[in-house]
């Protein structure tokens, strides 16, 4: 009975392996389903919605999930430069505004009396154009 049964296993192995009438990772999976849960339902089951899978994308499940979540991390990598990007604008423009408070006082008094006077003068300017 043990030597009909391994002559069984050796031929439907050999079967496998050297025809390649059904792919071996296809089968595998299920095989491992059936091995350590024993529920056989669920086997089939996940062997049908593969073949279905690979029928409507092309691509394995296993493939097209790992090409869904690389592409995702790529997207993800942008965002994140994108973001370093505007932190790193944001510091520069801040730091650039406490520098510009912590002048001296005599250069901000000195920066409004010739924004003063420039505006004084335009004003003058647009006067002498209406005279004329």
């Amino acid at each position: 009975m043990i030597i009909r049964f391994l002559k069984l296993s050796l031929f439907l192995t050999s079967f496998l392996f050297l025809t390649g009438f059904v792919p071996l990772p296809a089968v595998l999976g299920p095989a491992i389903t059936v091995a350590t849960s024993g529920n056989l339902a669920k086997a089939t089951a996940q062997l049908v919605f593969d073949n279905e899978f690979k029928k409507k994308t092309g691509k394995s499940s296993l493939g097209y999930i790992t090409e869904e979540v690389s592409k995702n991390n790529k997207e993800n990598q942008i965002n994140e430069d994108f973001k370093n990007l505007i932190e790193k604008r944001v510091k520069t423009v801040h730091q650039k505004l406490v520098d510009q408070n912590n002048e001296p006082k005599i250069i901000k008094d000195f920066k409004l009396l010739v924004e003063n006077r420039v505006e004084l003068t335009h004003q003058k300017l647009i006067k002498q154009k209406i005279n004329q």
